[in-house]
């Protein structure tokens, strides 16, 4: 209670409402800054993530490639072997 009204009696003072709101803008700007710096980390660790998923996918995409190619069962191995295929 007491707080409380030293607080009014304070803002009740021309200069002080003026520091007061210049201390609050300023709160509010550094506190805007910071929630960009963060959000900047997170957007490059997501991009950093992006970019080591690509030669993942990349690798993966070849196998797939090959399982593709692959003979079926061991008399087409057989064939591919008598024709060089390999």
């Amino acid at each position: 209670m007491m707080f409380s009204s030293l607080l009014a009696g304070v803002l009740a003072r021309p200069w002080a409402r003026r520091v007061a709101i210049i201390a609050l803008a300023a709160l509010t700007i550094t506190l805007f800054l910071l929630n960009l710096r963060r959000m900047g980390e997170r957007a490059g660790r997501a991009a950093e993530r992006i970019n080591m998923l690509e030669p993942t996918n990349e690798v993966q995409r070849r196998m797939l490639q090959a399982a593709v190619r692959r003979p079926r069962d061991r008399n087409e191995l057989v064939d591919r072997l008598r024709d060089g295929g390999f």
